[in-house]
């Protein structure tokens, strides 16, 4: 793996140090703390192009050396045909890092071009049909789990898009089995915040391949609610930080869901709808897309 600190000064060799180890512990205790990775597993990281999934794979790979335990690693990017897409970016970077990879080819652009209509957000369907392609791909290989950048932020903003713009209380979980219970979906970032990924890519200097698909759009609901917890990130610091925590810590009967509390029954005493009803299966609140 190429050594970043040597066109480093001392200074930002060491600002750089701290900020890889930061994000070391932080994808550590996420992996363990969700039991994301396996001996044996084969690990699908998916390779966009973009700071989150460039960081997502060196992280991997650096904490791959010290492991407990075995686990192989495969990046795969889809090409999903954007006009311009810069094909020799990821293969160059790849094999220049010795990373085993797969380049898969699938014209989602022209879908999300045909269906969508002109100014409207192509991100949804996008997601989707990428989303699918990939499951798929992860069969084909072998890999029996599927590792995706989101991180801390992307779960926030996620759990306000839901609340503000869908009526429900739903983020990203850091692990979720796929709707058709082939795939085991991680998200090793979960932990870490943007702007440490921000700095970390920027130290890399990543090949970074812009998405002319969905990020030349305005307005969107998602850039709203980022430049909102920017807003307070600023304001108050480590607001995100606690809101990220409260995600970890449902108190359903202080809710309203009567499927997670049982309302209904709450007069017949503990047995009922007490102490049990206090604890929840996080993937019923949290799970499925």
């Amino acid at each position: 793996m190429a050594s970043v600190t040597d066109s480093l000064d001392a200074k930002h060799r060491t600002h750089f140090n701290k900020l890889h180890k930061k994000l070391r512990r932080e994808v550590g205790k996420a992996i363990a703390d969700y039991n994301m990775i396996a001996d044996g597993d084969k690990v699908m990281v998916c390779l966009s192009g973009g700071k989150d999934s460039y960081t997502m794979l060196e992280i991997l790979r650096n904490l791959q050396l010290s492991a407990p335990v075995n686990f192989e690693l495969v990046a795969v990017n889809l090409d999903q045909k954007q006009p311009g897409f810069p094909e020799h970016v990821l293969p160059d970077y790849l094999e220049k890092e010795g990373v085993s990879y797969h380049i898969l080819e699938k014209d989602t652009y022209s879908i999300v071009k045909e269906k969508v209509p002109e100014g409207k957000t192509t991100c949804g369907l996008c997601s989707r049909l990428r989303r699918g392609s990939l499951y798929g791909f992860a069969e084909e290989i072998g890999a029996n789990k599927i590792a995706l950048g989101h991180h801390r932020d992307d779960i926030v903003e996620t759990l306000f898009l839901n609340m503000f713009f869908g009526g429900k209380m739903k983020a990203m979980p850091p692990k979720l089995r796929s709707d058709d219970n082939k795939n085991v979906v991680i998200r090793p970032l979960a932990y870490c915040r943007e702007k440490d990924i921000v700095r970390f890519a920027r130290y890399r200097d990543f090949p970074i391949i812009p998405c002319n698909l969905c990020g030349s759009q305005e307005n969107l609901q998602r850039q709203t609610i980022k430049e909102m917890l920017n807003n307070w990130d600023r304001e108050h610091p480590g607001r995100i930080e606690s809101i990220f925590s409260a995600i970890q810590n449902i108190a359903p009967s202080q809710l309203a869901d009567t499927r997670l509390f049982d309302f209904e029954h709450l007069e017949d005493g503990v047995q009922r709808a007490g102490q049990q009803a206090h604890r929840l299966d996080v993937v019923n609140l949290f799970g499925g897309h």
